[in-house]
């Protein structure tokens, strides 16, 4: 086989699956969110949100004004260009009070399709009823974290409303963004600068933007977010500076700090196979492709799906079971992964350095028996007590491909996959 070169930037992961680099979070409704940004003292429309159709008269009656904005909730964004499953359009309705059951009871239990959710869509199980503000400008404002200088990044856009990527794209003009060192903070000299760049230097407004924007930064950081969203923040007639959606996501690796935001999980917005993944200590986070891939350690499992890519192959998940996974944990994973059925091939890579081959070859080979797998399956195993675990695996019985490399265990099963489907 020729010298494996390296994959066209085109091919690699990072460029591949952004989602996969960003899943590692905790999302949680608008409504949520919006009640923290109201903790953190951040002015927010009133809003009810209710789950049965039982619910939608009082919770109505408590929005005051002629009008009510109807949210589906989902945790997606572009709800208000989405279609549902039945034609209906629109997640986020601007509707006459006396309108307003009647739109709801068409979100509610549908399907609501956005350019976030993929063609699947997502079931609307919760309905958002707030008041109606007389909107005079849009502006679009976030903070995340920014990986290449390891601060705090705040983007500001005159542009809100809109998708950002577009505007970015289009006119980078109308768009800031603004670095934040988390040792120092946020700087008064930093406040002044976002709210001239929206136009707020009148004093009134000033000062409206400055308790807007420590208040959505002291969240950012005291419940350890991945990021906070206000698409749009709005200017409205009464010269009132408000965030009209709110969107939050958390840091999974932070949780454990927070179990006032794990009670705010929905894992009917999940996927199921992560959820179950989550309870055996596995890694997984599902794509569109059909190779299982099943490794140890992130960035083997990273490694692994960009040579699946080289070889022309399309990987179905990233699936990391650590350095400590056992029998049961090897078990609960090849279960995992039939359950895609988009799967037409596995591949299991482990380099053993603090979990042995033997020990992963025996797991292996148990998970094997106990599903009954019939799928190709490709195996390669490198490190501690690596002849040890190949000689178990050969002498087991069970149907498998050995591999000498990754490149060699990636061409395998991306040739043995292309066969098949023939």
């Amino acid at each position: 086989m020729p010298a494996l070169k390296v994959a066209p930037q085109a091919n690699r992961i990072n460029t591949a699956y952004p989602a996969a680099l960003i899943k590692i979070k905790m999302n949680i409704h608008e409504f949520q969110a919006k009640q923290l940004f109201k903790d953190y003292g951040v002015p927010v429309q009133d809003g009810v949100a209710v789950k049965t159709e039982a619910e939608f008269d009082s919770a109505i009656a408590k929005i005051p004004g002629d009008h009510v904005v109807v949210k589906a909730q989902i945790h997606a964004g572009g709800r208000g260009k989405g279609t549902f499953a039945d034609g209906f359009q629109g997640g986020v309705k601007f509707v006459k009070r006396e309108e307003a059951a009647a739109i709801a009871k068409k979100m509610l239990g549908n399907t609501l399709i956005t350019k976030q959710t993929g063609p699947a869509g997502k079931v609307v199980g919760t309905i958002f009823f707030t008041e109606a503000v007389d909107i005079a400008k849009e502006y679009y404002l976030s903070i995340l974290l920014d990986r290449a200088s390891g601060k705090v990044a705040i983007v500001a856009s005159t542009a809100g409303g809109m998708d950002i990527e577009k505007v970015a794209a289009e006119t980078p003009e109308q768009i800031m963004k603004m670095l934040v060192d988390p040792d120092i903070g946020l700087q008064a000299f930093q406040i002044r600068k976002l709210a001239f760049f929206f136009g707020f230097g009148e004093k009134e407004l000033m000062k409206q933007f400055k308790a807007i924007i420590s208040g959505l930064y002291k969240l950012f950081m005291d419940k350890d977010c991945s990021l906070v969203e206000i698409n749009p923040l709005v200017l409205t007639e009464q010269n009132r500076i408000e965030a009209l959606d709110a969107k939050v996501a958390f840091d999974d690796n932070g949780l454990f700090r927070h179990p006032e935001i794990e009670a705010l999980r929905d894992i009917h917005e999940e996927d199921p196979k992560e959820i179950e993944a989550g309870k055996y200590g596995l890694n997984y986070i599902a794509l569109d492709g059909n190779i299982a891939c099943m490794v140890n350690g992130a960035g083997l499992a990273m490694s692994t799906m960009d040579i699946i890519k080289y070889f022309g192959g399309n990987p179905a998940n990233f699936l990391d079971v650590g350095g400590g996974a056992n029998e049961e944990a090897i078990t609960q994973a090849f279960k995992i992964l039939l359950k895609d059925k988009n799967v037409k091939g596995i591949l299991v890579n482990i380099f053993g350095g603090i979990m042995r081959c033997d020990v992963i070859a025996a797991g292996v080979i148990a998970a094997v028996k106990n599903v009954g797998l019939n799928l190709p399956l490709v195996v390669r195993l490198e490190g501690t007590n690596v002849e040890l675990g190949r000689k178990m695996l050969a002498e087991s019985g069970i149907k498998l491909t050995t591999a000498d490399s990754l490149a060699d265990a990636a061409e395998k099963i991306v040739n043995i996959v292309a066969q098949q489907n023939k």
